[in-house]
């Protein structure tokens, strides 16, 4: 009698061990990030139309829209950025990386904000494209690894819309800019720590030059 009670309570023990481990579900490490993943944008980020999908370009704000990503840079009050050109696709023009490229602009982690340090590079930029008219301009914003594709896309929109209007600000003519978002699909170094994010959080500008 006894044995077959000691045999029902491994049994049971067995089958209560057996549920337990079946339970539980491994969860990959995630490293929770403010304004990032599942959660919506932060205030500083709002909606943006998406990529076109036959040019790549990021579509103007429409009528009626506020000072845009740009205000924080120096926009004037109410002065948004103009309707980009239309006229104007990178995929049909000599891209020129390197005349520009020491000029490439940096952002704060999950901002879109230039910052003072940065304002020297801008105005470099707009001063080429007065003294080049016969050139163009591809700004190109780029983020770090860290966020969601869409997130990065977005965040990625702004950054380059908000160069585009601070060019403006500094007299560049902005008819000759367009701008277009590689979220964090081209980084521009390898690794996963804070040196690395600091240098792919990223604008840069690409000299477009007809054939």
């Amino acid at each position: 009698m006894k044995t077959n009670k000691l045999t029902y309570l491994l049994a049971i023990g067995l089958v209560l061990t057996f549920v337990a481990t079946g339970c539980k579900h491994k969860t990959p490490p995630t490293t929770p990030i403010t304004g990032y993943g599942i959660k919506p944008p932060t205030p500083e980020l709002t909606p943006t139309p998406p990529l076109d999908r036959g040019t790549g370009l990021v579509p103007g704000p429409g009528p009626g829209s506020g000072p845009g990503p740009g205000a924080g840079a120096g926009a004037g009050a109410g002065s948004g950025p103009s309707a980009l050109p239309t006229d104007i696709n990178p995929e049909n023009m000599n891209q020129l990386r390197e005349i520009l490229a020491a000029h490439t602009v940096h952002f704060a982690f999950d901002s879109h904000a230039i910052r003072s340090s940065e304002h020297g590079h801008v105005q470099a930029v707009a001063d080429y494209l007065k003294a080049n008219p016969n050139d163009a301009l591809l700004v190109e914003g780029h983020c770090d690894e860290r966020g969601t594709d869409e997130y990065n896309r977005a965040l990625g929109e702004h950054r380059a819309l908000a160069l585009r209007e601070a060019l403006k600000q500094s007299g560049a003519d902005d008819s000759k800019i367009v701008t277009r978002s590689y979220g964090k699909d081209k980084p521009f170094v390898p690794g996963h720590d804070e040196a690395a994010h600091a240098q792919n959080r990223r604008g840069e500008f690409v000299v477009l030059r007809a054939k």
